[in-house]
This record gives structure tokens, sequence and C-alpha cells, in this order.
């Protein structure tokens, strides 16, 4: 056995919410099926876990996106030489960035700045995705050296990627050579059935006002929707083993991953609807052939028939998957774990807790890695 994949299935239901909102305001959604659905943009949930990461990893295996790379350096450089003043230590890293072709631009003063308020430091004209370790390694080379090479900035930005830069991945439009390979796919949440979004009118009074003055002082209007959602991301085990360059910390940037995009949701609107639930379903396929997603099981939308919708939702993710196995080679295994509306229907189901899940899961991919 040789897992090359790890495809990650979750049914999750979702009351009234806004968890991710479009152009107007409004919950995202897409047809599929020739049906509206509810949807939850990858960028959305992948934002999400990360997130998740910081509550749950060491903060020196995580990364930061950010256009402030030139800031992060010279805090850093602060502590590499606490002698070097501001400028030197500011001119020194502009070097450094400049050679690897990510030379940041002074930021425009706004309008609304305050008399006499000093700019920030330049900044990077897009967002970039470090490793903290990387951070600092760019910042050793700015302390160490008057004039940094290419090569130098390279090597420093390409190796300790650390879990997220490998699991996501990096784009550097100016310097094709620092590009990183994401190693996790996500796909765009779908409800598993038709979905309408509404809105709720809300007003508001002054607290202070008199008692018997009428009407509102704030009148507002929040679209919302709720939805039972299929969700969907798959690991590529050979890419992330080779960004990580280590296979038994792929195998816990797996299990990492696993848990993050499990727990993790994306916190759009959630102080006016609280709507935080833990999914209904979880099952974790390790492939040895290609990742297969399995929405089409919701082509034809779910139809509540007086027991709501997870159930179904269920058996038809149940049976897509059966089909899917009958199409190509059995998986290598499969880990599964739901709710009690679930249980009954997903095949190998059990209320098990997902730590333990996880802890299968980086079991049978150790197992995988020492049968080579």
């Amino acid at each position: 056995m040789s897992v090359r994949f790890v495809d990650i299935h979750v049914l999750q239901s979702v009351p009234p919410s806004c968890v991710n909102r479009d152009d107007t305001g409004s919950p995202k959604s897409a047809i599929y099926g020739g049906v509206r659905r509810s949807r939850v943009s990858s960028q959305a949930w992948k934002r999400a876990a990360r997130a998740d990461f910081e509550q749950h990893l060491d903060r020196a295996e995580l990364g930061v996106r950010t256009k402030r790379v030139l800031e992060l350096m010279v805090n850093d450089m602060a502590d590499l030489a606490p002698d070097m003043t501001l400028e030197e230590r500011v001119e020194r890293a502009n070097k450094v960035l400049d050679a690897g072709k990510l030379k940041p631009k002074p930021v425009k003063v706004k309008k609304s700045a305050v008399e006499g308020e000093e700019p920030g430091l330049a900044e990077t004209d897009y967002l970039i995705f470090f490793s903290r370790a990387q951070i600092r390694r760019l910042a050793e080379i700015a302390v160490g050296n008057d004039k940094p090479t290419a090569k130098e900035v390279l090597a420093a930005a390409s190796a300790e990627h650390g879990i997220e830069v490998s699991l996501f991945g990096r784009m550097v439009a100016d310097n094709k050579l620092l590009t990183v390979d994401a190693s996790v796919q996500v796909a765009h949440a779908l409800s598993t059935h038709g979905a309408e979004i509404e809105s709720d009118y809300f007003t508001a009074v002054d607290d202070k006002r008199e008692a018997d003055d009428q009407g509102a002082d704030m009148i507002g209007v929040v679209d919302f929707t709720s939805s039972t959602l299929y969700r969907y991301a798959t690991i590529n085990m050979g890419l992330l083993t080779e960004n990580l360059g280590d296979e038994a910390a792929a195998v816990r940037a797996a299990q990492a991953f696993v848990r993050a995009f499990t727990l993790s949701m994306p916190t759009g609107k959630q102080n006016t609807f609280a709507n935080r639930t833990l999914p209904e379903a979880v099952v974790v396929v390790l492939r040895e052939d290609q990742p297969v997603n399995a929405v089409g099981a919701f082509e034809a939308p779910v139809v509540a028939k007086g027991q709501g919708l997870v159930a179904e939702s269920a058996r038809r993710l149940n049976d897509k998957l059966a089909s899917v196995q009958s199409f190509l080679d059995a998986p290598a295994a499969t880990f599964v774990t739901t709710s009690s509306d679930a249980a009954d229907v997903l095949a190998g189901g059990a209320a098990v807790p997902l730590a333990t899940l996880v802890d299968s899961v980086g079991e049978s991919l150790t197992a995988s890695l020492e049968s080579k």
C-alpha cells in the first residue's frame, strides 16, 4: 500500500448564517444541477483552517501571508543586531528583498492620516506567503551580508517552508523560482440541496431616547441562508513530503490539516448568527490512484422528507463513495466519524472522537511510508 492522496469529505448542517459574503453582502451561491445552492468559497475555508492552526500548532511551524515582509524582517533584525539603527536595518532588509526581486514600494499616505504621523515601512505590491523560519533567515542574511545575492535569497526562501506554505503553496509573480506548489486542494462547499437567500429586517433604538419618542434610530437588512453543506479537500502526500522535506513531518501536517479543515468555520457574521456547528459526518479516504470529489452525489438536489436533510445526504454520499470503489480500485483505507443522524447510513459510521480518526489516519500514513 502506498498512499498518494488523502480525501476528506464532510457533511455539515449550518443554521441561518452568512459565513461568506459576495460583493453585495449576500451569502455566496452557485448553480449546480440546475438548482441554486448555498456556497462557501475555498479561500474562506482555507483561511479558517489556518486560523485553527494557530490554536494547536507551534507558532514557529506556521507562516504569514503579508505585504509587510520588510517590517517583519526589520523586527527580527532588531533581535539579531540590537545595536543596528532602524535606518540601517531598513536599508539592509531592502537590499535582500531587492535581490529576490521583491523590492517593496513606499506606502501611500492616506488623506485621513494625522498630520505629522510617520508613514509605515514600504510594502510589496501583493501578499506573499513565507514561513516564520524563512523570514528569520532573510533577516540573518540582511544582518550578515552587505551585498546579498539572488542565490542566497532563493536558498533562504526555498527551505523550511513550514506546515502552512507546504500545504497551501506560494505564488510569487516577480520571481517564479520562489513559487511553491500547493499540496492541498479545497473545493467550494456546496449545499446538498436547493437553498434560498432570505433577509432579516432589523431595527435598533437609542438607549437614551425619551420613552414617548416613537420609531427606530437605525434600520437595516442582513441577508442569510441555511444549508447542509458538502465540503471536500484533498492532500497530495507526495508533494507535501517534497515541500516539507521529511516524511514524518508530512504525516503530522496531514493530520493537522484533517483536524483543522474538519473543525474550522469561516467567521463571517458569527456575532449576528452564532452559527458555529460541528460536522454531521467526516469521511477520510486514503487513495493510491487519484483524488475523487464526491459532489456528484448531490447533482440531483436532496429533498427533505420529514426527517431533515442530513440522513439523506449521508446516504447519497455513502452510495457515491461505493460507486467510486466499483469504478476505481478500492481505497487503501477509509475512516469515518458521524453524528447519530448519519451513522446508520454511512458504512462503517460511528460516533468516534475526531482525535481517534486523526490518529488512525496518521497510523495508516506512517505504515504506508514504512511499507515502501
